[in-house]
């Protein structure tokens, strides 16, 4: 018996079983890149090369005698699962994130810290805007990026766009390719917080709400929803990440019921972490020589100005966590 195997596979363990049985069997060693028509024959069977069940492929051409394949043969090595690391913040929020993100983070943090200077050196007053990017819930990423911009601009629009500088979450310039949500959190919360730990950067948090993605989506109050799924089908007959999106389960009551009754950052995992990040900020400057209460970060939600109590209170987490072993 011919046993072909490449190293770092599951392949070896044929061999194992029939070196502790006692059986005689020949091995060859094969690279999946050059191996030629019977790597081809083998894929016939499986994309990746990966055969789980005993398997005879008869002679063909200059293939020679017939192959055994045993067991789970592996052209390609199975995938490396990212390490997964507890990583914490100066104010002691902790994430489990992509240990090999950390540097790509570290990067986008110290850039984003440099946009934050310059602003304020051109005496503006600088705000970061929490707003729901996923698809959670029957959201669409696109729809939701917009309504980011469209956020922004509101917000500078309202207070002055040489006055005010909005950090918007949705930019190209944030994005971490294969990044989870525990790894965006961590950047964003690394960002807030600010080298003292006191949200220094900031001077106040923006919580986008129903009234942003009314205004994006021109809803005056009437038959409101049959607006949305008009968009739907309108935007559906162009957009192919819309359609895409339909096809892996995205429906138009979905849609419909996300943004006439959800669309917030009330129903965002990453907005309540946003929250809870404010507020900790918040408790750490009260007690702070420089601040005090009448230096807190100013939280506005959808617009409008939070009470005291309301600011102050913790809400239910979203991505924070320790890894768990």
């Amino acid at each position: 018996m011919r046993l072909f195997y490449t190293l770092g596979t599951s392949s070896l363990f044929p061999h194992i079983v029939l070196h502790e049985s006692g059986l005689l069997f020949e091995t060859t060693k094969v690279d999946e890149h050059t191996w030629g028509a019977l790597g081809m024959m083998v894929r016939t069977m499986h994309s990746k090369g990966y055969i789980h069940t005993l398997a005879r492929i008869l002679p063909t051409g200059d293939l020679g005698a017939a192959l055994l394949v045993a067991g789970a043969v592996t052209l390609t090595p199975e995938p490396v699962l990212a390490a997964k690391a507890t990583e914490c913040t100066k104010i002691a929020i902790c994430y489990c994130v992509n240990d090999d993100l950390k540097p790509l983070i570290e990067a986008k943090v110290a850039k984003f810290r440099e946009v934050l200077a310059a602003q304020r050196k051109a005496g503006k007053a600088i705000g970061y805007m929490s707003v729901p990017l996923s698809t959670i819930g029957g959201g669409f990423f696109n729809v939701n990026m917009e309504v980011a911009a469209s956020a922004r601009a509101h917000i500078e629009q309202r207070f002055g766009a040489d006055q005010v500088w909005v950090l918007n979450p949705g930019v190209a310039e944030a994005n971490i390719p294969n990044g989870s949500g525990a790894d965006y959190m961590l950047m964003w919360t690394t960002i807030l917080e600010g080298k003292d730990g006191l949200g220094e950067d900031f001077d106040f948090v923006y919580f986008v709400g129903p009234r942003d993605f009314a205004r994006y989506f021109e809803l005056d109050g009437r038959s409101d929803m049959l607006k949305i799924e008009q968009y739907f089908d309108n935007r559906s007959k162009t957009d192919a990440d819309l359609k895409k999106a339909v096809e892996k389960g995205l429906t138009k009551s979905a849609f419909r019921n996300y943004y006439a009754l959800k669309a917030s950052t009330t129903f965002s995992k990453g907005a309540h972490d946003e929250w809870n990040i404010t507020r900790s900020l918040n408790e750490r400057r009260r007690s702070h020589e420089r601040f005090g209460i009448a230096n807190q970060l100013v939280v506005l939600f959808d617009g409008a100005g939070v009470t005291p109590a309301g600011s102050e209170a913790p809400t239910s987490e979203g991505y924070v966590g320790k890894c768990v072993n």
